[in-house]
């Protein structure tokens, strides 16, 4: 099953556009690309091969290893990983995880996607992979294998480095194998929020919280970068992933990706 999503359709249809008008929409974000799930057909594209930053929405396909160890029982959800002082002293959004503490791969996970931490993604990547640098090269081999031609990865967290980069296309593939690839982990995406040692801390994917049928996937935000999202939606028997980056607030990224998504879910049909 995991490698029927990548036969030639996702390399055909990801550079072919069908009956898009060619001002149907305008968005403020500065990439776009935005491809019906099931047939990969481009419904919307902006500077889609364009490189950039790709801050938290990295950890999208830290979770996609992480859920092939899974598979493959390297490791389980209830096996604990200590957590290192790499890990501790990570900066930037946290699922506070104690110094020398051993936390359950489940709680890293939900640390990682749903509260997006740092930490918890490099107590991750070292307990699958041994060191945090070991797990980078799975992540750009995992990366070429999907035919994400254009990324290149540097950590696990998506911390900002110039040599960190991908682009709003490679991101809709990566979107599109993560939920085929594995159905079974990925309604971690979709969950609101999570508690962790009495801190509890909301999903910032801002389409969860609106009645359109969104399920994940992932936001990302770093100065370089700006606000990104990479979103999900059903409606009906259509899913629609969609890819955002480079908005200047929160709440841009709120409204674009709203709007955005309603225009591709009302706008389409196989």
């Amino acid at each position: 099953m995991r490698n029927n999503l990548l036969f030639p359709l996702v390399f055909f249809f990801a550079y072919v556009t069908f009956g898009l008008p060619a001002n149907a929409v305008e968005t403020l974000a500065k990439q776009a690309y935005i491809i019906d799930y099931d047939t990969g057909q481009v419904l919307y594209a902006k500077n889609e091969n364009e490189r950039m930053p790709t801050s938290s929405m990295s950890k999208t396909l830290t979770g996609y290893i992480v859920f092939d160890a899974l598979d493959s029982g390297k490791i389980t959800l209830d096996q604990e990983f200590p957590v290192s002082e790499k890990a501790w002293r990570m900066q930037g959004s946290k699922m506070f995880v104690p110094l020398g503490g051993m936390v359950k791969v489940e709680d890293l996970i939900r640390g990682m996607l749903i509260q997006s931490g740092n930490d918890a993604t490099i107590v991750l990547a070292e307990g699958v992979a041994g060191t945090e640098d070991q797990f980078v090269e799975a992540m750009n081999r995992k990366a070429q294998e999907l035919g994400m031609k254009d990324s290149h990865f540097m950590n696990a967290s998506g911390w900002p480095d110039p040599d960190h980069y991908s682009t709003a296309h490679d991101l809709a593939l990566l979107g599109r194998a993560l939920i085929h690839d594995h159905p079974t982990h990925y309604h971690y995406d979709s969950e609101i929020d999570y508690t962790y040692n009495n801190i509890k801390q909301g999903n910032r994917n801002p389409l969860l919280y609106k009645n359109i049928g969104a399920d994940g996937i992932k936001t990302g935000h770093t100065e370089d970068a700006g606000y990104g999202l990479m979103g999900s939606a059903v409606r009906g028997d259509r899913r629609v992933v969609m890819v955002l980056n480079g908005m200047a607030s929160m709440n841009e990224r709120a409204q674009e990706s709203t709007r955005m998504m309603e225009w591709a879910l009302a706008s389409f049909t196989n």
